[in-house]
């Protein structure tokens, strides 16, 4: 609640005074309040005035923000002295921050999918090249057979739990400032990263002969001039958001910074088959359902909110979450989402969408249109579950992994290629290489004849 003071025997002998002259004391102080050792107002309530009239000594105090039972308890302690109203403003029913986060996740799930879905079409065609030239090469386009592409297995997917569980404790236990910087430099790190692979991605198209040129840099092996050249701003961008996330507009560089990092990330590691990204999913529905709502009864607290909030810091929370300011909400404050409740649906729909351009599929026949939109459908849900709750934090995969599995499975079984999602992870076709593999290798009668 907040809380609105004034004096009422002030304000009616004031009506005659000399408004024109007023006088401040020297250093006048508003009375102490019970349970509080410093009354410490939001930044933009920091003024406060005092004017002396023929009868008393007024005093203007900022509205301040504070649970309704210490609310209560200075409605007792002041009542006798001052004029006291609760004053508690209703949030608006849909915020155009959740909208724009909304498009943001949404946003950034469909561009990873479609960079995850290129590379490998890139692939395949370069070894399409080398088989028709009569290289022998592999006929496997997974996780070894694309530079830099990491394949997730079983085990890794439910060491999830486990690795996230230990660094979220870490997080709640350790969190104060100085943990918060060494968060900020991890954040940077990661977002340079992400932002110079977008950025190169994508000027590679324009400036292909700086993109095809390298140059070796010691202890980093061969860099090409595109990347050096690229380099020097991303690593500036980030360390100018770390010296100035305090800033009201900071939140448009950690947005960036965020998004660049988890579109690089998807492009990098791929679910393999739907049995894998069934596993992940499922492990962080439970982990997200555990440590919003079950680890109340353990900590006293949500886990998972305090770490986001970032309690005990000066900061608005960890860097790790997109954020957009509540414009028309009259208590502020931020719309967040984590960067899990983007990247791990992420990852299932980008292989739905690998899936559909193996297999030549339409959009509307394939899987990728279904399961992003089962995704923005999901985070809808959540939003409107934020709001029935009055604002309490919810687990967003609670209603994103249900919608996102539900539909690949069902879309699955229902077009009788289930087997194929979650074993193979590739569709059924004729291989077309094996006349190139003919002519690659010499019959056996003749190998034999060398001999």
């Amino acid at each position: 609640a907040r809380l609105l003071l004034w004096s009422p025997e002030a304000s009616s002998s004031s009506r005659g005074a000399n408004a024109s002259s007023p006088r401040r004391p020297s250093s006048p102080r508003p009375p102490a309040l019970p349970g509080y050792s410093s009354l410490t107002p939001a930044p933009s309530f920091t003024r406060w005035s005092a004017r002396r009239t023929k009868r008393s000594l007024t005093y203007t105090y900022p509205q301040f923000s504070c649970p309704k039972m210490q609310a209560k308890l200075c409605v007792r302690f002041l009542q006798l002295i001052l004029g006291v109203q609760l004053y508690s403003p209703d949030r608006p029913v849909v915020d155009t921050a959740e909208v724009f986060l909304w498009l943001m996740a949404v946003g950034t799930v469909l561009c990873a999918s479609y960079w995850s879905a290129w590379s490998a079409r890139e692939a395949v065609t370069e070894q399409e090249k080398l088989l028709k030239d009569g290289h022998e090469v592999s006929l496997t386009v997974e996780g070894g057979g694309s530079s830099g592409i990491v394949d997730i297995n079983v085990i890794s997917a439910m060491m999830f739990v486990v690795v996230a569980s230990c660094f979220l404790i870490m997080l709640y236990k350790l969190m104060s400032a100085w943990f918060i910087d060494l968060l900020v430099v991890i954040f940077c790190i990661g977002g340079v990263e992400g932002l110079q692979t977008c950025l190169v991605a994508i000027l590679s198209r324009w400036f292909t002969s700086a993109a095809g040129s390298f140059v070796k840099v010691p202890f980093f092996g061969a860099i090409s001039y595109l990347t050096m050249a690229v380099s020097p701003f991303c690593v500036v961008f980030a360390v100018l958001w770390a010296i100035y996330r305090q800033f009201p507009y900071a939140w448009i560089a950690q947005d960036i910074l965020g998004i660049a990092l988890i579109v690089t990330v998807i492009q990098i590691v791929r679910v393999p088959n739907l049995k894998v990204g069934s596993v992940l999913l499922s492990c962080a529905f439970l982990y997200d359902i555990f440590w919003v709502f079950v680890s109340k009864s353990l900590f006293h607290e949500s886990v998972m909110i305090a770490v986001a909030r970032g309690d005990n810091t000066d900061e608005d929370g960890v860097p790790m979450l997109l954020k957009i300011p509540r414009m028309f909400d009259p208590w502020g404050g931020y719309s967040i989402i984590g960067f899990g409740d983007i990247l791990l649906p992420g990852l299932v729909v980008a292989f739905a969408m690998r899936y559909d351009w193996a297999g030549k599929k339409s959009l509307r026949c394939g899987y990728f249109l279904w399961s992003a939109s089962a995704y923005g459908t999901g985070l809808l849900i959540t939003y409107v579950a934020l709001n029935l709750m009055d604002g309490h934090g919810q687990p967003a995969l609670l209603y994103i992994v249900p919608f996102t599995l539900g539909t690949l499975m069902s879309l699955g079984w229902k077009r009788g290629e289930l087997r194929n999602l979650w074993f193979k992870g590739e569709p059924e076709r004729v291989c077309t290489h094996q006349g190139y593999l003919q002519m690659a290798k010499p019959p056996p009668a003749a190998a034999a004849h060398d001999d």
